[in-house]
């Protein structure tokens, strides 16, 4: 089953993590490309799971954690959740 890409804005801080990145950090356009591309690739996820069974991690979320890690170099996925 399909996870869904939901943000939580504030469950470990207090602090959005909006407030948290400078308006003119090269993020930003990025992230506006990516959840754009994203949400036309929604349909094709929903085809690729299941209809039954616990939900995944939101294959969006996935997607942009390893964007992310190729963006900033990272070598591992262990070191990424590190620096996350």
């Amino acid at each position: 089953m399909r996870g869904y890409d939901q943000h939580q804005q504030k469950m470990f801080s207090y602090l959005s993590p909006e407030s948290r990145v400078p308006q003119n950090h090269p993020l930003r356009p990025i992230r506006i490309i990516v959840d754009k591309a994203l949400k036309e690739l929604s349909p094709v996820f929903q085809e690729l799971y299941a209809r039954k069974g616990r939900p995944s991690i939101a294959p969006e979320r996935l997607l942009r954690s390893l964007l992310l890690q190729i963006l900033y170099s990272i070598r591992s996925e262990r070191m990424l959740v590190e620096q996350l």
